[in-house]
């Protein structure tokens, strides 16, 4: 893809600001603003960002107000991380789109439904009863158990599974070896031994949620484990059994949230979040990366560390944290003077 800048202007329904005499320059990618060329876009959406603008080398930049003494040229918008997303869609590499149809090497057993448009990739197994949505892509490795249904519009990546009767709603996309309906980790010591708990529930996986590699979402023991509607998942994500989380949440990498948790609407967790067994999150609420939460957490809260304190709290801690070598010397050296004072006044005794 190649664009001038006041195509790409035009495309993105940007203001342009700047030496029409740049208008023509061709623009065929979008990078940093440290590491572009004059065919290159750059942005800021940030004002820290702006000062570095001056020595950046790029073509033209997306900004959010026009800035003074830029030598490229503006592409003034609203909402610049939006349009961001546009020009990466627009110079993304163009990859050979999925075969529709079912791949002579693909294995698909009975009383399977498949909709208009599907494609199945290479060595995917289908067992009986699945149903696929129209316009669905999947994969090729990918095992889809029995009586698990697929809705439209979703792809899943090379060698995901879902185990059997599962449930994935309309546009979801689940990334590679990611596996869906596991049995969760949940055991009685009976005997002297630990006996596995039947799992017999299975997993909901509403729209437009979007699931990363390798990360596994367990099937209930009894209902459902359900991942709610625009819910965004990163890679390396444990989900246990029974677990719900709301709509709009975003969870980063390595989190994991133990069995029968519930998490409210919109809560944000960073990377490395820990939640025990029978925790509630309510709606709103933002967990910082590597907080351990093992207490019910109000609505609109913001809290890290571990164990897991609101924010300001926890901010205070870490900054005594940081003094305490200090304190201790002087700690000492006060015990050491009420020692000396202590032997003054026995001696005077």
């Amino acid at each position: 893809m190649k664009l001038t800048v006041e195509q790409l202007a035009e495309r993105i329904g940007a203001e342009l600001v700047g030496n029409p005499d740049y208008f023509d320059r061709q623009i065929k990618s979008i990078g940093p603003i440290d590491a572009t060329g004059e065919n290159d876009i750059t942005f800021v959406s940030n004002e820290k960002h702006r000062k570095t603008l001056n020595c950046s080398r790029a073509g033209a930049v997306i900004v959010s107000r026009p800035l003074e003494d830029l030598p490229m040229p503006q592409l003034v918008v609203g909402d610049v991380n939006e349009a961001l997303i546009e020009v990466l869609n627009l110079f993304a590499p163009e990859l050979k789109a999925p075969s529709v149809g079912i791949d002579t090497t693909a294995k698909v057993g009975r009383d399977v439904k498949i909709g208009d448009a599907v494609s199945i990739g290479a060595y995917a197994i289908i067992d009986d009863g699945v149903e696929i949505g129209q316009n669905s892509v999947i994969g090729g490795g990918c095992k889809i158990g029995q009586n698990s249904r697929i809705g439209k519009n979703c792809r899943l990546d090379s060698n995901v599974v879902v185990y059997h009767n599962c449930f994935l709603g309309n546009n979801v996309i689940v990334q590679a070896n990611t596996v869906i309906g596991a049995i969760g980790f949940g055991y009685s010591y009976i005997n002297g031994v630990h006996r596995l708990i039947p799992h017999n529930g299975g997993v909901i996986i509403e729209d437009f949620v979007e699931i990363g590699a390798n990360c596994c979402v367990d099937r209930a023991k009894f209902g459902n484990t359900i991942i709610g509607a625009g819910t965004k998942i990163d890679n390396l994500v444990q989900i246990a059994h029974n677990v719900v989380i709301g709509r709009c949440c975003l969870i980063a990498g390595q989190t994991g949230i133990s069995g029968s948790c519930t998490v409210g609407d919109d809560v944000v967790m960073g990377g490395q979040v820990g939640l025990t067994d029978n925790i509630k999150v309510g709606n709103a609420v933002m967990i910082g990366g590597q907080t351990g939460v093992t207490k019910n957490i109000p609505a609109g809260q913001k809290i890290m560390g571990t164990p897991a304190l609101e924010l300001t709290e926890a901010l205070r801690s870490i900054s005594l944290v940081r003094h305490l070598p200090k304190m201790t010397g002087q700690l000492k050296e006060l015990n050491k003077r009420l020692e000396e004072l202590e032997a003054a006044k026995d001696h005077k005794a």
